[in-house]
């Protein structure tokens, strides 16, 4: 049985094929201060099954906040500062936004080449860091606490994204992306198989809770927290690898994972023909509806995919850069932040983020 997001009926292959089109204007975009306006509704916010009517607003743009990073991911919502963190990993930087006057700041530095950040339910940041191979937590008097750094002996691979479980049980990927150049962290060897791991809030212990994936990435829960979703970007570096998102079952009360099988494919018509980027970092909103960061196709693929709970493809949002990661904010939780190459992007929708961050 094909996936869902592979059955393309006649108009929505047409819609997907408009939104190649029409999205050729994203390419010359210019979302500087200077810039015109965009023409309500933005083009680049596409509707590919009549189920994301209901997230898509006619009346808003799609904003760039920043640019000047050299990769931009990990964002992460902070609801008490209502500031939004982020990584240049490259740079080995942490990035502030400011909600109140969009003021931006350099946050951290050095920052163990962070990728992934989130905030636990006490409010402190947790950074999945490349440089370190470690996860640390940032306590509220500023130390640090390394949680993980090495799996039975032997150095984790590089951290790459996380989520946090209300047990307080702390969900990550290692994919081993930062250890393989000196560009976003320090090449060297890596010891262990890909996993994704689960760190105990109360005792610290971490256990593996599934090595059957080539290369874990993003990751999120469902509203609910009864599933786990994992995009897997082992293409990138094994033959066999599908470019996919994953999705387990999570038993055990919240500890572990069964039931691993493909929630959907990365693949879509572009411009008429079949193309297969990679989805990075992924998040829920409260309707179980998964948001993927998705690239390296180029214009008409680019950016976000929306897929409903039953894995359909039901929209897009089109940007003019590679897409990293992405997460929900704003005084509501109903802005989505999207960090890309270079930039950083938000647009509103009528959703909200299904987690605190």
């Amino acid at each position: 049985m094909k996936p869902a997001s592979l059955k393309l009926d006649r108009r929505s292959f047409l819609a997907t094929a408009a939104a190649a089109t029409v999205s050729a204007a994203a390419l010359g975009r210019d979302d500087g201060p200077n810039a015109p306006p965009v023409r309500y509704p933005d083009p680049d916010i596409v509707m590919l099954d009549k189920r994301f009517a209901k997230y898509k607003l006619g009346n808003t743009p799609i904003q760039r906040l920043h640019t000047g990073t050299l990769w931009a991911e990990g964002p992460a919502w902070n609801g008490v500062g209502k500031y939004l963190v982020w990584s240049d990993i490259p740079n080995d930087r942490q990035l502030r936004w400011l909600e109140d006057d969009g003021h931006v700041s350099v946050f951290r530095k050095p920052a163990g080449y962070s990728n992934g950040n989130t905030f636990d339910y006490e409010g402190r940041q947790i950074s999945f860091e490349h440089g370190n191979r470690r996860v640390a937590r940032y306590e509220h008097n500023g130390s640090v606490t390394v949680l993980a750094d090495k799996w039975q002996g032997k150095p984790l691979n590089a951290p790459n994204d996380g989520a946090v479980h209300p047990d307080g049980g702390i969900w990550f990927t290692d994919p081993g992306y930062g250890a393989l150049m000196n560009y976003e962290g320090h090449k060297g060897e890596l010891l262990i198989k890909e996993a994704v791991y689960r760190i105990d809030a109360k005792t610290g212990k971490m256990d593996m809770v599934t090595d059957e994936i080539f290369k874990p990435n993003g990751l999120c829960f469902s509203p609910d927290y009864k599933k786990l979703y994992v995009a897997d970007t082992g293409a990138s570096h094994y033959e066999k690898a599908l470019r996919n998102i994953k999705v387990w079952d999570v038993i055990d009360d919240g500890k572990k994972l069964a039931k691993g099988r493909e929630f959907t494919s990365m693949k879509m018509a572009v411009k008429g023909k079949e193309a297969a980027g990679f989805a990075d970092g992924i998040r829920a909103d409260m309707d179980g509806n998964i948001w993927a960061s998705a690239g390296w196709v180029g214009d008409g693929y680019d950016g976000v995919h929306i897929f409903a709970p039953d894995g359909t493809r039901i929209g897009l949002i089109l940007l003019p850069e590679i897409c990293g990661n992405v997460c929900f904010g704003g005084t509501k939780r109903n802005r989505l932040f999207m960090t890309a190459s270079q930039s950083l992007y938000a647009v509103y929708v009528e959703t909200q983020g299904a987690h605190i961050t």
